[in-house]
């Protein structure tokens, strides 16, 4: 059997103790690390007296182009500055996969972020291990490359990340509107502003969605998201291909029955990219127009979609 044990680290300009917040909190990672959909906090368990706590999550990220889930332990242990993390059912072609965060403080200002990992492939084969070699390893420079430029730059994303959600009351049941937001492939003949359409489940609950949406001036553009989905609750998703105005585009839309029918909503996290604002909202424009720029078109998208799936749900056989 064969183990392989790998480590990577890099320094960052940020204190100790905020660098192993931002990896604890795993609510941050789809926002600091490139190749994270979403993760979803299973299990969560009470601090002992020296501060450590275990933890069950599970995440669904990219490796290789290709989207796999799968659940892990962790330990946190804020006072070592330390998260173990382990596995628990591998996606093929990994057999087991275990490692350790360790940031160590250089100064009160700086800190080494060090990325442990052990793993070892299905039955050995070598094509498998060097899959996954290769995932580890580009996945392991991204995440630290994003960390550091997520800590460092914390004030400057402050300024243009922001978040926001639109809700509406439906007299209906959650299943008809889940389906209604779940069933992507029916959206080119469903919402006016989607031009055209690609949706692969690439297993239960986990989809590709490709669209070209058609925006206020008539033009289109081509985005490309990841979708986990939780029937008839919640379904989470991060674009992978962005329009021109943003870095990240990651948010979900919730599904919430109560005495009256159900609340739905369509929530957005956006991290502006400041480089495109003039060039496509003029010379003049800064942070607050591209936000209100942003935020316009996606909250007309998203009540669109919101009064359609309403239309949908109340019409529904019940």
């Amino acid at each position: 059997m064969t183990v392989r044990e790998v480590e990577h680290e890099i320094t960052v300009q940020a204190p100790a103790a905020e660098v192993y917040r931002l990896i604890a909190e795993v609510e941050n990672w789809p926002r600091i690390f490139p190749p994270t959909i979403y993760v979803d906090q299973v299990e969560r368990g009470v601090p002992g007296a020296d501060g450590v706590s275990e933890e069950r999550i599970r995440i669904w990220a990219t490796a290789n182009s290709t989207a796999k889930s799968w659940s892990s332990r962790r330990t946190l242990d804020p006072k070592a500055l330390r998260i173990t993390f382990r596995q628990e059912a591998s996606a093929p072609p990994v057999a087991a996969m275990g490692g350790t965060w360790i940031i160590d403080p250089i100064s009160a200002d700086e800190s080494r972020v060090r990325l442990l990992h052990d793993y070892r492939a299905v039955d050995d084969d070598p094509e498998s291990l060097k899959w996954i070699d290769e995932a580890v390893d580009r996945n392991s420079r991204s995440e630290l490359a994003a960390l550091k430029t997520n800590v460092e730059l914390v004030h400057a994303t402050a300024e243009v990340t922001f978040s926001f959600d639109d809700t509406v009351r439906i007299n209906g049941l959650a299943k008809d509107v889940y389906d209604f937001i779940n069933e992507g492939e029916k959206w080119e003949e469903r919402l006016p502003h989607v031009a055209s359409v690609r949706l692969e489940e690439v297993s239960p609950g986990l989809q590709i969605l490709e669209m070209d949406t058609r925006t206020k001036d008539g033009h289109t553009h081509t985005t490309k998201s990841y979708r986990v989905c939780f029937p008839h609750r919640r379904i989470a998703y991060k674009q992978v291909t962005l329009p021109a105005l943003m870095t990240l585009h990651a948010g979900y839309w919730t599904f919430t029955e109560d005495e009256g029918g159900v609340l739905a909503s369509s929530q957005h996290t956006v991290v502006l990219n400041t480089e495109n604002i003039t060039k496509y909202l003029g010379p003049d424009a800064g942070i607050p127009e591209a936000k209100e720029h942003v935020r316009s078109a996606l909250s007309t998208n998203s009540r669109a979609t919101l009064e359609l799936a309403k239309d949908h749900a109340e019409r529904s056989p019940r």
